[in-house]
């Protein structure tokens, strides 16, 4: 069986850059995923998000995950749950502004360290930080990859303010029926590239490769990173966002950082031109143009639902817009 694609983001620089770059082509158009290590965040910034994300799961938000739990008879239930997912979960926004400092609850005893509130936001903006400039890494080397020029994903995903970019801070609770509910159902992520922090010691997290379903393997001071329907419509289908889910564990608490930097919420998206065959612009197009706002209405109601008819109701809805050339700096 094939591994799960790990990439040494150190291999860049050298003799061994081409085979890397290949090896990162491999993995956006079989697997949709990818690990890397030497990402360039420190190991005691990560350590030190991960301590707070799992203290703040602990003083704010276990009590309510069992209150709800109970109020829904979760424990209980004796067929499968197809309409929630067993997650504890808040969000963060850092672009176009962050609203970091409306987060509640985050107390100033949590974090077991002096001035717990003002290292809790610090921290966490400034793994936010490096993760953007991370994304930005990523897609110009996706870029180089497909022989776009230097800057035109990220320029495609712009918008006139810029990329959308939060995080989805989520944990995954013991639960003591993992067949009959998901810790989250299959989907494929709507938006642009997602970098996942995980936990490495609680697994659960898989995704569905030529229709099975393989474990992405935690491991320590590692980002997984995930291909979006965005994605996949610019690379006219080179590389395709996959069907994932979280399997929920009877022992242990699994941490999710998950970050998501998207276009930004009036940018147009389309095949990228020069990836567009001649043939397929005389035929019928696979894929659609459309704002990305619209889309993730749409996406908001069928998350869980195949993509494929996404794309198609998006076709509808783009037939008027006109485009623009991307210009890139």
């Amino acid at each position: 069986m094939e591994c799960f694609p790990v990439i040494n983001m150190e291999n860049l620089n050298g003799e061994k850059r081409a085979i890397t770059m290949e090896k990162i082509k491999d993995a956006c158009e079989n697997w949709g995923f990818f690990e890397i290590v030497n990402h360039g965040i420190s190991h005691e910034l990560m350590d030190a998000v991960e301590s707070l994300t799992k203290g703040h799961y602990r003083k704010c938000m276990e009590q309510r995950f069992r209150e709800l739990v109970a109020s829904k008879g979760l424990e209980a239930v004796q067929n499968e749950v197809t309409d929630m997912d067993w997650e504890s979960t808040f969000f963060v926004r850092h672009l176009p502004e962050s609203n970091i400092s409306e987060i509640p609850d985050l107390e100033d005893e949590y974090s077991g360290a002096p001035g717990g509130i003002d290292v809790c936001r610090k921290a966490m903006k400034e793994f936010a930080l490096k993760l953007e400039k991370l994304a930005e890494e990523l897609l110009d080397l996706l870029c180089e990859n497909l022989g776009l020029q230097k800057g035109y994903l990220k320029q495609a995903f712009y918008g006139s303010r810029g990329p959308t970019f939060g995080t989805k801070v989520g944990n995954y609770p013991p639960c003591p029926k993992p067949d009959l509910i998901k810790g989250l159902r299959a989907h494929t992520d709507a938006g642009g590239i997602i970098l996942l922090f995980q936990d490495d010691k609680v697994s659960g997290l898989q995704l569905l490769k030529d229709g099975k379903w393989v474990d992405v393997p935690p491991m320590r001071h590692s980002i997984v990173v995930n291909l979006g329907d965005q994605l996949e419509v610019i690379t006219n289908g080179r590389y395709k966002s996959v069907l994932h889910r979280v399997v929920a564990q009877t022992d242990g608490n699994r941490m999710s950082v998950a970050s998501f930097y998207n276009p930004g919420s009036d940018a147009v998206i389309y095949p990228a031109p020069a990836l567009v065959e001649k043939e397929a612009e005389e035929a019928n197009e696979v894929y659609p143009k459309f704002v990305f706002e619209d889309y993730m209405k749409l996406y908001a109601a069928l998350k869980f639902q195949a993509k494929e008819p996404r794309f198609e109701a998006m076709k509808a809805v783009g037939a008027t817009i006109n485009l623009g050339p991307i210009a890139t700096a």
